[in-house]
C-alpha cells in the first residue's frame, strides 16, 4: 500500500466510489430482526455513507429507503408508520416498502400524480434473525450469500452487533492478523500456567508463527503454523482463518470441526463500521477456559458494556468504552502484567487498537512485516476485485453464492510435513455440518422460503 490512490480506493465506500460500488453488489446484513416491529417507530440507518430509514410495515414487510421525502425533502424518520406504509407528516404523502407513493392526500383528486413519484428504496431480505439490504443495481437482486452460519435457525445462533469508530478495512484486518493474539490478548499469559489441551497451549509458547497465504474463490485464506513438541510425536499446530467478500471474516479462535461462525464488518460510512458476529451456539473450548490455577485468563471480561441506543444516525450498538474515556484502560493492571493491554475485554482490546489508528489509517506510515502477509494479500485481492468490477468483471461470489460454503476456520494439530492445503481439506471433510440438517426453508436462499422474506425496492 504505497500509492495514495490505492489507499483511497480501498477505504472509501460512498456512492460512486470504486469500493462503494463494489460492496453495493453484495447483500449487506444491516439490522437485527428484533430491532423492527410491525407499525413500530422508523429507524435511522446509515449504510455506505447513505442516510436511510428502516421500518416494518403492518404486514411484517421491511422497507429501507432514503430518509428524505421526494416531495419537499422532509425526513421520513418523522413519519407515521401505519397501514402498510410510511406517511410523511409534512403533507401526508405515503410510501410503501418499495418506495411507491400510494397516497397523496394533500393534492386534489383530479391532480393526483402519485404514480409518477417514487422514493429511492432498496431491496431487503430477512433470514434467521438478520435483515439484509441490497443497494446494487441488479433487478432482480442476486441470491443471498450461502455463508454457513447464516443458514442455521435463529434459535441456534448468537448474534452480536457492535459499532466501531473507524474505517472498515482497519477494523476487519484485526481478524486476519493472528500474530497479535499472542501479545494484545495473551501477552501476560505464563505458558507454564496453561494446561494440556487448553486452546492457548501452543499460542502461549510460540508467539511468532509462520504463514501460508492464498487467494480463494471466496476471498483469501491463511494457515499460520507452529512446530509442536509432543514428545516422541511431533506435530504442527495450524490456525486457519478467512476473509470472505466483501467484508466477512472467520477467525481461528475455536476447534475447527465445530467452529461455525462469521463476522461481518459493514461500512456505515468511511469512518464508522458495524461489527456483526454470528456464531453457532455450541459448547466449545475457548481462550477463557480455566488455567492450571483454576482461574481464567486476565483481560477476558465476558461482555463489553453498551451505551443506551438512541435515534441518531450512528446511535446503535455503541460501547461505553471509547476514545473519550481511553477505552477504560487500567494502567495498574498493565504495569503489574495482570492484563497485558490493561483493557478487560478481548473484543474491546481489538476495538481500542483499531480506533486508536484514527478514523482512516494512513497506510503510508506502515512498515509491514512477515506477520502481515495476510493483510497485504487481502488488501490486494479486494482492491483488484473492486477495480475489475468497475471495469466490467462480475464481483466474486455474487453469481455463485455457494462458494462461501468452502470456508471454515479454526485450529487443529496435524502431522508434520503434510501440505497445508491437504491439512485444511481433511479438516473440512471431517467437520460438523449442522446446516445440512436444517429444514429446506432454513438452508435455502430462495426468496419464497418461509425463513427468508424479500421485499423488492428500487
Amino acid at each position: 500500500m504505497k500509492a495514495a490512490k490505492d489507499s483511497e480506493d480501498l477505504t472509501r465506500v460512498g456512492p460512486a466510489t470504486v469500493m462503494g460500488n463494489f460492496i453495493r453488489e453484495y447483500w449487506l446484513p444491516a439490522i437485527k430482526s428484533s430491532e423492527l416491529v410491525a407499525d413500530g417507530d422508523p429507524m435511522r440507518l446509515m449504510l455506505l455513507g447513505e442516510k436511510l430509514i428502516a421500518f416494518r410495515d403492518s404486514s411484517g414487510r421491511i422497507g429501507v429507503m432514503e430518509h428524505q421525502c421526494p416531495h419537499r425533502c422532509a425526513s421520513l424518520f418523522l413519519g407515521r408508520n401505519e397501514q402498510d406504509g410510511i406517511r410523511c407528516i409534512y403533507h401526508g404523502w405515503k410510501f410503501d416498502v418499495d418506495g411507491n407513493c400510494v397516497d397523496m392526500p394533500s393534492v386534489p383528486a383530479g391532480q393526483d400524480f402519485k404514480d409518477k413519484v417514487k422514493a429511492r428504496a432498496y431491496k431487503t431480505a430477512e433470514r434467521n434473525g438478520l435483515v439484509w439490504v441490497y443497494m446494487g443495481e441488479r433487478s432482480p437482486p442476486p441470491a443471498l450469500p450461502m455463508i454457513e452460519v447464516t443458514l442455521l435457525p435463529e434459535q441456534e445462533l448468537d448474534i452480536t452487533f457492535i459499532q466501531r469508530d473507524c474505517n472498515w478495512v482497519q477494523a476487519f484486518e484485526g481478524d486476519i492478523d493472528t500474530s497479535h493474539f499472542g501479545f494484545l490478548h495473551v501477552g501476560h499469559l505464563d505458558p507454564d500456567e496453561v494446561p494440556e489441551g487448553h486452546p492457548l497451549e501452543h499460542t502461549a509458547v510460540e508467539r511468532a508463527p509462520e504463514y501460508k497465504v492464498r487467494d480463494t474463490p471466496w476471498g483469501t485464506s491463511y494457515g499460520a503454523y507452529r512446530a509442536v513438541n509432543n514428545g516422541d510425536s511431533p506435530k504442527t499446530y495450524w490456525r486457519f482463518a478467512n476473509f470472505m467478500f466483501p467484508f466477512w471474516t472467520q477467525t481461528p479462535q475455536g476447534e475447527f470441526p465445530q467452529h461455525i461462525h462469521a463476522r461481518a464488518w459493514v461500512p456505515l460510512d468511511d469512518t464508522h463500521t458495524m461489527f456483526i458476529f454470528v456464531r453457532w451456539r455450541t459448547k466449545m473450548k475457548t481462550s477463557l477456559a480455566p488455567l492450571k490455577n483454576g482461574q481464567t485468563l486476565g483481560g477476558g471480561k465476558p461482555a463489553a458494556e453498551y451505551q443506551p441506543i438512541n435515534t441518531e444516525w450512528l446511535g446503535r450498538w455503541r460501547l461505553k468504552a471509547n476514545e473519550g474515556n481511553d477505552w477504560m484502560i487500567d494502567r495498574e493492571a498493565q504495569r503489574t502484567n495482570r492484563i497485558y493491554s490493561g483493557i478487560d475485554n478481548i473484543h474491546l482490546q481489538d476495538q481500542a487498537v483499531t480506533e486508536s489508528m484514527g478514523p482512516i489509517t494512513d497506510h503510508a506510515g506502515e512498515h509491514l512485516g512477515p506477520g502481515d502477509l495476510m493483510i497485504a494479500r487481502t488488501r490486494r485481492r479486494v482492491l483488484q476485485a473492486a477495480r475489475a468490477f468497475r471495469d466490467g468483471t462480475p464481483a466474486p461470489g455474487v453469481d455463485a453464492p455457494e462458494v462461501f460454503l468452502g470456508s471454515r476456520s479454526g485450529y487443529f494439530l496435524a502431522e508434520p510435513g503434510v501440505d497445508w492445503l491437504d491439512a485444511y481439506a481433511r479438516q473440512v471433510d471431517a467437520c460438523q455440518r449442522p446446516a445440512e440438517k436444517a429444514s429446506p426453508a432454513t438452508a435455502t436462499t430462495a426468496p419464497t422460503a418461509p425463513a427468508e422474506t424479500v421485499a423488492a425496492g428500487k
